[in-house]
């Protein structure tokens, strides 16, 4: 591939008039923006570790009282985009949210759609469109896009959340917005009550409901033993994976981001193909390494790493005598409603 031009090979008056016109020459910046083979990428392969994260996110609670915070989280960063741009990769948004007993976090609704993943804790709960959901360790909560949400905790102890969201690629698109609002009034019926079995719908099924996704909390008790089943009812299975989705249609549970729980049995060593979405790992149960491009994170629980798209990442079971299960999310559905999807092996 021939070398192009550079701006400063351009004379300085030719340069002044285009920017005198909001002009800008193409050629000088064209292998930045189309480099060949494969994108650039600030995504970097980066690793937060609870146990060093949790003391400064139980400060917070001192530091900042819920009327002064709204929202108290402390934003997991990619350094690689900058820690101001507060994203852990393109598309990806991650915080670690806490919420003291007695607390309740107002109610409002937003464009980005958000989920929550359950870290620690009993006894709060998260009001969506009026469903109240209780949160327990490892179940995972959405928030999609324009819904009324607010969150309370009855309980005596700390609990705490891993929130993910598509806020940078809502944000870059300069529509991020939020709307405050009132306590919500709560209903009796729970979609995961009702989409709770494998095979078993409501019925009649050519009734769908009006909402984006009639389950709005998936329990981890019941992914985890999905995940238990799936490795006992296929034994060579190399990868043990279930995939959130809308019961209704198939489809992800979210419009923009893809989430997805993985069991490694005891001892497995797992290499996940590059694809070119960016993924974010959170460890759920166990002791897992991570080794994505040249960096080798060792993920006890509640950890979190993530890693740049277009790059393979191999997920170690350190244990050898248990499973250990992860929570991913990936930019899977934006690529694919995008046409820019790519499995490279």
């Amino acid at each position: 591939m021939h070398e192009l031009g550079r701006l400063e090979d351009l004379p300085q008056d030719y340069r002044d008039e285009l920017t005198k016109l909001n002009l800008v020459p193409l050629w000088p910046s064209l292998r930045a923006v189309l480099p060949p083979n494969v994108p650039t990428r600030k995504t970097q392969p980066t690793f937060w570790a609870y146990d060093t994260l949790r003391p400064l996110l139980m400060r917070a609670g001192d530091l900042a009282p819920m009327e002064k915070a709204e929202r108290r989280v402390l934003v997991m960063a990619n350094p690689g985009h900058g820690l101001e741009k507060m994203q852990a990769s393109a598309a990806m948004y991650l915080g670690m949210q806490l919420l003291l007993p007695g607390e309740w976090a107002p109610s409002h609704r937003h464009t980005p759609n958000a989920v929550r993943m359950i870290v620690e804790g009993e006894g709060a709960w998260t009001t969506v469109d009026g469903e109240k959901c209780p949160m327990a360790r490892g179940d995972l909560i959405l928030t999609p896009t324009g819904l009324w949400h607010e969150h309370g905790h009855d309980g005596d102890q700390p609990v705490v959340w891993l929130d993910v969201l598509d806020l940078p690629i809502v944000y870059f698109m300069e529509a991020s917005y939020v709307i405050p609002g009132e306590r919500q009034d709560t209903k009796a019926s729970r979609g995961d009550r009702a989409w709770s079995r494998a095979g078993v719908v409501p019925s009649p099924v050519f009734e769908r409901s009006s909402k984006r996704n009639p389950v709005l909390r998936y329990p981890w008790a019941e992914a985890r033993a999905a995940l238990l089943g799936l490795a006992a009812d296929q034994p060579d299975l190399e990868a043990v994976q279930v995939t959130y989705v809308n019961p209704e249609t198939g489809g992800d549970a979210e419009n923009i981001l893809g989430f997805y729980s993985l069991m490694l049995r005891p001892g497995q060593t797992l290499r996940l193909p590059a694809r070119s979405p960016a993924q974010v790992f959170h460890l759920i149960e166990g002791s897992v390494q991570a080794l994505i491009v040249d960096s080798r994170f060792n993920l006890a629980e509640a950890d979190t790493c993530c890693a740049p798209g277009y790059e393979a990442v191999t997920l170690t079971n350190l244990q050898a005598d248990k499973p250990a299960f992860v929570f991913i999310a990936d930019e899977s559905p934006l690529h694919r409603k995008l046409g820019v999807y790519e499995n490279r092996g």
